[in-house]
């Protein structure tokens, strides 16, 4: 393996390694917001609250997009995440209403 060869895979491995800290984090940083969410799904149940609330949801998705432009990632990809995770969200609450 010549020099230039050797300096590409150190670095390939530094982004890799980057990339699995990242990860990391999305994971226990999604598993802290669910822990959220479903503490207001029982809450809701309790008080007999509808498990959607299309008015926050709405904002919400506005408000990831902007934040998502700030952050230079891709709006559309925002709000597909989080469209996801809402509707996650919303199964989970549907969950305790039973």
């Amino acid at each position: 393996m010549n020099d230039a060869t050797a300096r590409a895979a150190a670095l390939l491995k530094e982004h890799r390694d980057s990339i699995d800290r990242l990860d990391a984090i999305l994971v226990y940083t999604l598993a802290e917001r669910f822990k959220r969410t479903q503490a207001v799904g029982r809450l809701k149940a309790q008080h007999d609250l509808p498990p959607s609330d299309p008015f926050r949801e709405a904002a919400q998705i506005t408000r990831l997009e902007e934040l998502a432009r700030e952050a230079d990632l891709d709006p559309a990809f925002a709000k597909k995440f989080l469209t996801f995770v809402i509707s996650e969200v919303i199964r989970h609450h549907e969950q305790f209403q039973k």
